[in-house]
Formats: structure tokens, sequence, C-alpha cells
């Protein structure tokens, strides 16, 4: 933390009114200053970033992006206490390893609790907590009507949103996946198994153990040597096509 026992908090919520319940309740509380609000996700991401606060409360449902994917895109930077009126999101919310949950209506007295827990989370936080795959943790934990519609990737302060339809293709690096969209590659801290899965399976293929493919943009497969192709694509970039690649390209085809 930036001063012993000082905590510096941030406060998300898409309504002025929840806002305010937490500022009321927060400037009875010792040691506690309020060093941003912000009514969406977005704006959520960019003062994180740039002011590094030291806990966040944290609306679940929320226009623009909700909670769970203000906290990928976040990733441990920063501990959270969510608030929402939705009880069903509590489970959700410790599988991603919240701080706290606290549900709207909620005291003054809970909320004193929390920070508690804060506290002491705060306290014993350095190189004590294992490693963990926020992503993976998120995607389990947000609710799923289907195949993800859209892709969110962080640069710094600032939040990349790339529609399914517009990505040609992913790429595994290293530790990374870079989305191909609209001529410009976008990295993000992911593995390509997890976009595989949550990518839709009638439209993306796995060609190659390092390339998922939306087949949208295939202008051609062509023999490159034995039992190894390539997918021209219609902009003429080429991609390699392992032969169990194939098999699952030619299904889709």
């Amino acid at each position: 933390m930036s001063e012993p026992d000082l905590l510096r908090v941030i406060i998300v919520d898409d309504e002025p009114l929840a806002r305010g319940v937490v500022r009321e309740y927060l400037s009875a509380q010792p040691a506690v200053t309020i060093v941003a609000e912000c009514g969406n996700g977005f704006d959520a991401v960019k003062a994180v970033t740039e002011l590094a606060p030291d806990l966040m409360f944290l609306d679940v449902q929320m226009p623009k992006l909700d909670g769970f994917e203000v906290l990928e895109l976040l990733g441990r930077a920063v501990p959270v206490i969510f608030t929402t009126a939705y009880d069903q999101y509590a489970l959700r919310a410790f599988d991603v390893h919240a701080v706290d949950y606290l549900l709207k209506p909620f005291s003054e007295e809970r909320l004193a609790e929390a920070l508690v827990r804060a506290r002491g989370r705060l306290a014993g936080r350095a190189g004590e907590e294992p490693a963990l795959d926020v992503n993976g943790l998120v995607a389990a934990a947000r609710p799923r009507s289907g195949p993800l519609e859209r892709v969110l990737i962080r640069d710094g302060a600032q939040v990349h949103v790339l529609p399914a339809d517009r990505i040609d293709f992913v790429e595994a690096q290293d530790d990374y996946v870079s989305f191909m969209a609209d001529g410009k590659s976008f990295l993000k801290d992911q593995t390509m198994a997890a976009v595989e899965a949550a990518l839709d399976p009638t439209r993306f293929v796995r060609i190659h153990r390092s390339y998922l493919l939306n087949i949208e943009r295939i202008a051609r497969v062509e023999l490159y040597a034995k039992d190894s192709r390539i997918a021209i694509l219609r902009d003429g970039r080429k991609l390699p096509v392992s032969r169990a690649g194939y098999q699952r390209l030619s299904r889709l085809l």
C-alpha cells in the first residue's frame, strides 16, 4: 500500500446513487481515501492503470464492460470487493478470488467488515498467494449463453474491443496469443486452448497448433509438401495447415 494502513480506493458502478452510498460509508472509515469514481468498466481499467489503487469496489452488471470483463482485463492488478444486487453472482465472485461480495442494499457495518478482509488480504499479499490463471477463472465464472461475440484486449490504459467476426486468425506467440484483425495485431495474455474454447467452432478452426483461423477468410488451400498444406487467405497471407488441421478444416468447408 502507498502509506501504512492507508487504503486508496476506486468505486466503480454505473449508478450514481450506488456510488454515493459507497462513498458515504467509506467517509466514515479511518485511513481510506477515494482516488476515483467510475461509471463504466472502460474508465475503471484506465483509472486502475493510471492510479494503481489498493482496492476496488466493483459492480457486476454494467453496460459496455461488466465486472467480470473488468477483472479479466486487469488480472490481479488490484483486489476487488464486488457490489451488486444479484446474489447469483456471489459464488462466481469468490471463484475469481474477490476479497468480498456485498449484496445491495448492504449496511455500513457490512462494508466495514469487507474493509477488514481487504486489509488482511493486502497485509499478506506479498509473495504468499499462488499464481493464478485469472483469465481462465473469469472465463469459467462469467455466464455464457453461446460462443464469444467479442474479445477484450488491454493495451495499457486503453481497451480494444474486437468483434469476433472481424478476427482473421489467432496466432500463438510464446505465452501470448495474437489476434489479427483489420490488418493489425493485438496481443493478449491468454492460451490458445482458451481462445479456441471460447470462439464459435463453426467459424474458427484450429488449422495448426499455432493457428486458429476464421474460415470466412480462406481463399483456397494448397498442397505444400507431403501431408502438409497452406491456407491462402483472401488478402494473400499464407498460414500453415497441419494434417490434423486439414481434417478439421475439411469438415467445415
